[in-house]
């Protein structure tokens, strides 16, 4: 932590992030396509009464709004837990295979299962995200030299375009490309209660989770020797944290689609403010990202009103300028 960093107490950085959250959270509520103020969010959220402007606030843009928090709070959370783990500054759910690996058994689970629910294509994703992480750690682990950061990122990057040509294969096949496609666009368009009632206790047992294990991950994020030392069952801690991730990504994918650079992007910007320990890293990630995923759908729905812009395309706008400076940095621009 550099000397800036420590001159702040952690509590004001927390409180700061809040409030900026806070901030972008009314604001997204106020800003799209239907002219709605703040007087009309405020009913909305604190009255029962009826109109036309606060059912639009209440069965649209609020849970748009927090599909939006809970997707960037869990990909952010998983992009730090994966960039901890393998102890690789590219690591990104989206860039490692988990997002694909969701989408291509999510279209798997349409074609033979026209019928399943919303909660069976959540599961269906967890295999997903699962098969994705084992196929690229396996892949990465064939040479000797074991897991270098450049050699994830490339076994990543094959089984992602491999799992992605699945997808499109069996959404054409199957004539169900269309239906596909509505999932992994990568958006909160049409995000209902009854999907949030279902993903989002997934996402809060995953950070919650997360938290709980930070400090475990901060150890394991330095040295695996000193983990060992001190006593840690670094293979259990392994699992769960895995688990954790695929988790998050899973629940994410099944919500919102593909949605890359997030886990990549937050946890360098988090880790410049409040240093490398997980125990901080863990709990502002998850700010940092809901607020920015607030403020990339917010961006979406008004930059090109009433039309709405994929909030995909400017998530990746941002990502991958970000991606090619921590590479060309070494993994260390904002660190």
């Amino acid at each position: 932590m550099t000397k800036n960093q420590a001159s702040i107490p952690f509590i004001i950085k927390l409180i700061v992030s809040i409030m900026a959250f806070l901030i972008m959270f009314v604001m997204a509520m106020i800003f799209g396509a239907a002219d709605i103020s703040f007087k009309d969010v405020w009913q909305a959220l604190s009255t029962n009464a009826t109109g036309e402007k606060l059912s639009i606030i209440r069965e649209i843009r609020l849970p748009r709004e927090i599909a939006a928090i809970f997707v960037g709070a869990a990909l952010a959370v998983a992009g730090a837990i994966m960039q901890g783990l393998t102890r690789n500054p590219l690591a990104d759910p989206g860039i490692l295979g988990l997002t694909a690996g969701a989408n291509a058994t999510l279209a798997i689970t349409i074609a033979f299962i026209p019928t399943i629910n919303y909660f069976g294509i959540t599961i269906a994703c967890f295999f997903g995200a699962a098969l994705g992480t084992l196929l690229v750690f396996g892949i990465g682990a064939l040479n000797k030299g074991g897991f270098s950061p450049i050699r994830i990122v490339l076994a990543g990057t094959a089984v992602s375009t491999f799992l992605y040509a699945v997808a499109e294969g069996v959404g054409i096949y199957f004539k169900i490309s269309k239906n596909v496609s509505m999932w992994t666009a990568g958006g909160m368009i049409g995000t209902s209660w009854t999907q949030l009632k279902i993903i989002v206790p997934f996402i809060t047992i995953g950070i919650i989770i997360a938290i709980m294990f930070s400090k475990q991950l901060t150890v394991l994020s330095l040295n695996e020797e000193v983990a060992i030392g001190l006593g840690q069952n670094i293979a259990k801690i392994k699992i769960i944290l895995f688990i954790t991730i695929i988790l998050l990504a899973g629940a994410a994918v099944a919500l919102v689609g593909n949605m890359v650079f997030i886990g990549l992007m937050i946890p360098h910007i988090v880790r410049s403010i409040v240093g490398t320990d997980y125990r901080y890293i863990i709990p502002m990630a998850a700010i940092v990202g809901a607020t920015f995923m607030l403020f990339a759908d917010t961006l979406g729905r008004t930059i090109n009103a009433p039309f709405e812009t994929p909030v995909t395309a400017i998530v990746v706008t941002m990502g991958l300028p970000f991606f090619l400076l921590i590479v060309r940095k070494g993994g260390k621009a904002f660190s």
